[in-house]
């Protein structure tokens, strides 16, 4: 055994001792996550005491760019990914030793991917394993009756219609959003309810403006938060009348809302006990959205009563926003052939992306996976109900 040992480290295809160790750390700091995130309290006290810290150190370092650091990370990545692969092509092809320039390679690329998955387990994924925002603040979770869904609604309903007439309005009547402003406002948007929560109280940095805006509406979303940089990333294509609720949503985040579900009820109330109009109506727009969508199928005869009370501004911007995202689901270049082509494309690209997340969201304990964005309502009725 000794001897086939030292005949293995002798060989031309293994990496140094120094490589495999910097490897071996980065498998261990990964499978040590997968065997401990069925430990409540462990992943609670990580997303506690080592994610939360680590992060708001990240956002606060990432808040000194004026642009997105994360789109810059992900593009640097798909970069160096293609040029990565190429360059290990050609190497190999020239060299004499191919396969200890493959493994070496290999290792490399082994190596980083393992670090930046592992790091990203311990400061995100370890809080969906934890208790949540809900289980850490008494609410019960435990289903809501028509009555109370109706009343809710009706309510929302009603905030929206008083909201609407005073937002910002082109001559047509739709919404105007001065997204600077929007995001100006944000540091300000958690000041009250904090005060009812105190697990929300926090610093605020800015969210960042997407360049690639046009990409993620393609793909059907209008945000996202990234833990190795802190930041809460917005959409600034996705229609305005909403946007104050999705940097809202991305901001709870921040705050260690992890799941889906709950940062959607959080950014809600956030913005609709802001004090600023512009996102007191977008928060009651979308949770319209939301408890409508319950309603529906729960009573439709309270649904259709609600919907024939909404104002005429209201029904503009809901009209405005499926209309929008209907549209990033086609592509018009005025070539029969191109279109359809491009919108297959885009329709697959939509679907994949969101085939992932509902996996990765499932794979993450979110059995709900994307359905969990409406898991919200059994909160919002919950919290506002009395």
């Amino acid at each position: 055994m000794r001897s086939f040992i030292k005949n293995l480290c002798r060989a031309s295809w293994v990496p140094r001792l120094s490589n495999i160790i910097v490897f071996a750390f980065s498998v261990l700091l990964t499978v040590l996550f997968y065997a401990l995130r069925s430990n409540t309290s462990t992943m609670d006290g990580a997303a506690t005491h080592i994610s939360a810290p680590v992060r708001w150190f990240l956002g606060l370092i990432s808040s000194v760019f004026p642009f997105s650091i994360t789109e810059v990370l992900i593009a640097f990545a798909i970069i160096w990914l293609f040029y990565y692969v190429i360059k290990t092509i050609v190497v190999i092809v020239r060299s004499n030793m191919k396969l200890k320039v493959f493994v070496k390679r290999l290792l490399t690329i082994a190596t980083v991917v393992l670090y930046a998955w592992g790091l990203f387990c311990w400061l995100w994924n370890s809080g969906y394993h934890a208790p949540g925002f809900g289980a850490k603040n008494g609410f019960a979770r435990g289903g809501v009756t028509v009555e109370d869904l109706t009343a809710v609604t009706t309510m929302f309903a009603d905030k929206a219609n008083e909201l609407a007439p005073l937002m910002k309005r082109d001559d047509d009547g739709h919404y105007i959003g001065d997204i600077k402003g929007f995001f100006e406002d944000s540091p300000f948007v958690y000041r009250n309810i904090s005060e009812i929560f105190p697990t929300l109280e926090g610093s605020s940095n800015r969210p960042k403006p997407m360049l690639f805006s046009w990409l993620m509406s393609r793909t059907g979303y209008t945000g996202m938060y990234f833990a190795l940089t802190g930041e809460a990333n917005v959409n600034i294509n996705s229609p305005a009348s909403l946007l104050p609720v999705t940097i809202s949503h991305e901001m709870a985040h921040q705050r260690g809302i992890f799941s889906e579900d709950e940062a959607s009820f959080v950014g809600i109330l956030a913005a609709v006990t802001s004090e600023f109009p512009v996102y007191e109506y977008a928060g009651y727009l979308s949770g319209l959205m939301y408890l409508r969508s319950a309603l529906f199928s729960a009573d439709f005869d309270a649904w259709e009563a609600i919907s024939e009370s909404l104002c005429h501004e209201v029904n503009t911007d809901l009209r405005d926003y499926y209309d929008y995202w209907a549209s990033q689901r086609t592509v018009n270049v005025g070539v029969e052939f191109f279109d359809n082509l491009l919108t297959s494309m885009t329709e697959t690209l939509s679907d994949t992306v969101d085939s992932v997340y509902d996996e990765f969201l499932k794979s993450q304990n979110q059995e709900l996976g994307l359905r969990s964005y409406g898991a919200c309502v059994d909160l919002l009725v919950e919290y506002f109900r009395e």
